[in-house]
């Protein structure tokens, strides 16, 4: 069963974030996932917070997609993330 990581992220620091975004790609393959979304238009059509930056990745499982979260591969880019920007990140399986 597939599962996606859905990413809503708040850029605080634009050029470390692009750091990221270089990073992270590579990271991906071993855990057969890929991007869905990263970083398209929105609009928000309920709720109160228009957010600045979606993600969505598709992975072929849970385990691999949390595998992936807490992998070596993507412990650099995760460190940049995370002193970047604000994220919240939810895995969720798909059908």
């Amino acid at each position: 069963m597939p599962a996606y990581i859905i990413v809503e992220v708040e850029v605080k620091d634009p050029a470390t974030y692009e750091d990221y975004k270089k990073l992270t790609p590579g990271s991906l393959k071993p855990f057969d996932g890929k991007f869905i979304v990263r970083g398209g238009a929105t609009e928000l059509l309920e709720g109160e917070q228009e957010p600045q930056r979606i993600v969505i990745l598709e992975f072929p499982t849970m385990e691999k997609a949390k595998a992936w979260w807490s992998s070596e591969e993507y412990a650099p880019a995760k460190a940049l993330r995370q002193s970047a920007s604000s994220t919240r990140m939810i895995a969720v399986e798909g059908f």
